[in-house]
């Protein structure tokens, strides 16, 4: 089992930064791939990147890629969103998510991940 909990969201303006960070408890953490999505008011929940349990994959919805950055930490158990270059359609609430299935891979899949945590909420101003 794992909790994760996300912190870091708040209000940007466009062209801004902001980092959010997701730690993680119970299961070793460089065990499992760790993914980040997204969900806007009255649209589905979308996939922004993952990374893999040793972070030498990765992958960004084309959406983001050049300008979102998924890094993690074993020592601290976290995995980090560095979103630059904002746009005012990056706002939602932003979950983090665990996935347990072998290998050093990742997906993008959000059937395939396993425990989420809350949100925070990211909301960018034109």
């Amino acid at each position: 089992q794992v909790q994760l909990v996300e912190s870091g969201g708040g209000l940007a303006q466009a062209g801004g930064s902001l980092r959010l960070s997701c730690a993680a408890s119970g299961r070793t953490f460089n065990t499992y791939a760790m993914g980040w999505f997204r969900q806007a008011p009255g649209k589905e929940r979308e996939f922004v990147a993952t990374i893999s349990w040793s972070g030498g994959n990765t992958y960004y919805v084309d959406s983001v890629r050049g300008r979102f950055t998924i890094s993690r930490n074993s020592a601290k158990n976290t995995v980090y969103l560095q979103m630059n270059s904002l746009k005012p359609e990056d706002t939602a609430v932003y979950h983090c998510a665990a996935d347990f299935a072998p290998g050093d891979t990742y997906s993008r899949s959000e059937y395939e991940y396993n425990y989420w945590g809350q949100g925070t909420q990211v909301t960018v101003s034109s």
